[in-house]
């Protein structure tokens, strides 16, 4: 009796390390979230880019300069001569952060009248504290240094926080882009790969493939309830946000449903280069979790800031269309910048839509062959 178990184990052993894909969800997923969860999932503050307005510069002011750029936390970027200059850095994404000097700044801190404001973009109003915090603990560390080697009187630099596109610290001014781009990747990507793997597992692709409308058509119908299903949560999810979340639409609301048009048909693109490597509703599903679900949830700037990650992942999350779908409906959404702003997002989701669509056709005419 026990040989026979013994038997029965073994078997079950053998079926499961003859199965690659058994053994790469096994052993190879653990690993993957682990690295993933361990190295994407963070709240501390890193490389947070800062731009400097001073109107005159000396040598307080430049050493304060210095202990900025100095810090782990923040890299000086950009120095700002005009508040017209800070507002067009803001519009094209080149800081996170401003430091702005009141004029005159060196005399009025020897007479303890010091005063900074720190201008933060508040799209991620969780960030927006949290490097407010950093830098305001840098002002104190500054002041404190000054007190030892200076003898100024003890009081603090007065420090004054304006916060961006959304001052009233609403989270949802952060979710709602996000969650966007997430839906909108499972329903077309995933959706799309399992419906067009269930026709190929049952063999009615091949019926269809054999009737008089080309298998491009055949192929490209399938993913047209997908895009009508996408195109009426898009509706709905602006609604929501709208009337329910309170989300304002600060910028052109054609622009953000044909911007989010073309994601969709990104995604789509996604889900036919999927169904062309998988062989079962499984696998594809499983490669959808994988490959599409978990980075698009860590790596694309939905809940963590990319600049906070390593630079592997970094570069990982330059592959994922929703980092560039989030970045830019964040743009033309909460901030309310025109599209020219936003042109490298659109031209790299363009890019991905071409370069996808192609490949993915490719692909699945071979397969079927």
């Amino acid at each position: 009796m026990v040989k026979q178990w013994l038997a029965f184990i073994k078997k079950e052993f053998c079926h499961i390390f003859r199965d690659k894909r058994t053994m790469l969800i096994l052993l190879g997923m653990p690993v993957v979230q682990i690295l993933l969860f361990g190295f994407a999932i963070t709240t501390e503050v890193q490389n947070v880019k800062v731009g400097i307005l001073s109107p005159s510069y000396d040598v307080w002011t430049n050493r304060l300069i210095q202990r900025v750029d100095a810090s782990e936390y923040f890299d000086v970027v950009s120095m700002f001569a005009s508040q017209d200059e800070v507002n067009e850095a803001f519009r094209r994404g080149k800081v996170d952060m401003v430091v702005s000097f009141q004029h005159g700044f060196g005399d009025a801190l020897e007479r303890d009248e010091g005063a900074v404001q720190l201008i933060a973009d508040a799209t991620d109003p969780n960030m927006s504290v949290m490097r407010s915090a950093y830098m305001s603990g840098i002002l104190s560390s500054f002041r404190e240094d000054l007190m030892k080697g200076e003898n100024l009187s003890s009081s603090g630099i007065d420090t004054q926080v304006k916060l961006l596109y959304n001052p009233q610290m609403k989270s949802s001014y952060n979710f709602v882009p996000g969650v966007m781009g997430l839906i909108l990747m499972l329903i077309c990507a995933m959706m799309t790969s399992i419906s067009i793997v269930r026709e190929k597992e049952t063999g009615t692709m091949e019926l269809l493939l054999v009737s008089p409308v080309k298998p491009v058509f055949v192929i490209l119908s399938k993913t047209v309830p997908y895009f009508v299903l996408s195109l009426v949560n898009l509706v709905t999810i602006l609604c929501l946000a709208v009337w329910v979340l309170h989300v304002p639409i600060a910028g052109n609301l054609l622009w953000i449903i044909l911007v989010s048009l073309l994601y969709i048909f990104v995604s789509l693109s996604l889900g036919l280069l999927i169904s062309s490597v998988a062989r079962t509703q499984v696998a594809a599903m499983l490669g959808a979790g994988m490959i599409l679900m978990l980075p698009t949830v860590l790596l694309s700037g939905l809940i963590f800031p990319i600049e906070s990650m390593p630079s592997l992942l970094q570069g990982i999350s330059v592959l994922l269309p929703a980092r560039w779908y989030i970045s830019l409906i964040r743009k033309l959404m909460i901030e309310g910048v025109p599209l020219f702003y936003a042109w490298k997002e659109l031209a790299i989701l363009l890019c991905m839509a071409v370069a996808l669509l192609l490949v993915s056709l490719k692909l699945f005419k071979n397969r079927l062959e």
